[in-house]
């Protein structure tokens, strides 16, 4: 490290960057249950040896879903079978379904069409510990999910990378997709509570996973300005390119709204531990929101 380095989550946080839509974005996820250490990439590491895991995420994202590795915070312990979730993200399908299978070559013959499986209605609590991608997600993502596993044992997992690196502690609530950042400058059990009331937490919200980042950034500022905290609140109806951003159109209870974002582009900046190369990021502003009564 040179002198002067910090962590990223730790940078970040003294530039005071913006949580506001920077979720990465996930229709389908297909989380594995991999309790052994994590490489770089958790999938391609024991139990799963390199060429099983490339066919495994090559047929995950083949099918426009995305892959993600799970297991119990804490102590590494010893693992029967391999058990695996389909969640769909989807506004109006979300949904988790649970199967297992005797080991990872049996990943393969899973359907990916939501055929396979036990439905669930219990969440998935997916806090990213991957510190072998970053080493903020490992520091400060094992202190969220040991926290949520006090209070949410059933429902909370370890994750591995979601991005933003230095956001960590970073989660995502399923199936609804919810990407929450700096977790542990507050209270994980609080927004995991506001989850299941169908509440989000605008300070630490990303945005989800289901919209594009404008979508993400003018629920935000919609939230604000408006006050609604409810899950669904704010759809989207309509997304435009501007000269210097997007409008987006979203549902209100007293008839649609306009959100006008300004995209700018931040100063150059190292984004996770690993970067060498300063480099810019999408921001977002609010211009206006308007509607019929405002």
């Amino acid at each position: 490290m040179t002198d002067g380095w910090v962590p990223c989550s730790d940078g970040a946080r003294v530039r005071g960057d913006s949580l506001v839509g920077t979720g990465s974005h996930g229709e389908r996820w297909f989380l594995v249950e991999n309790q052994a250490g994590w490489g770089r990439h958790a999938l391609l590491d024991p139990p799963f040896d390199h060429a099983l895991g490339r066919a495994l995420v090559h047929r995950i994202e083949g099918a426009g879903i995305r892959p993600l590795a799970i297991r119990r915070p804490g102590r590494r312990t010893a693992q029967d079978g391999t058990r695996w979730a389909l969640v769909d993200s989807r506004p109006g399908r979300e949904s988790v379904r649970w199967g297992r299978v005797d080991g990872p070559r049996g990943l393969l013959d899973v359907p990916l069409d939501g055929s396979a499986g036990v439905a669930s209605d219990r969440p998935v609590f997916a806090v990213c510990a991957h510190g072998r991608h970053d080493q903020c997600c490992a520091v400060r993502g094992r202190v969220v999910a040991a926290r949520l596993a006090e209070a949410y044992p059933e429902e909370t997992w370890e994750c591995s990378h979601l991005g933003g690196d230095r956001f960590a502690g970073t989660m995502v609530l399923l199936p609804h997709g919810l990407y929450y950042g700096w977790v542990d400058d507050g209270d994980p059990v609080a927004v995991a509570d506001a989850y299941l009331a169908r509440r989000v937490e605008p300070r630490l919200l990303r945005g989800r996973s289901a919209f594009s980042n404008p979508v993400q950034a003018a629920q935000h500022f919609a939230r604000v300005q408006l006050g609604d905290d409810a899950l669904d609140a704010y759809p989207p109806l309509r997304e435009d390119r501007t000269a210097d951003g997007w409008s987006v159109r979203l549902g209100a209870p007293d008839g649609p709204v306009t959100v006008t974002l300004v995209e700018t582009s931040s100063p150059p900046l190292l984004s996770t531990c690993a970067a060498t190369q300063a480099l810019p990021v999408r921001q977002w502003a609010l211009g206006r929101i308007a509607g019929s009564d405002r």
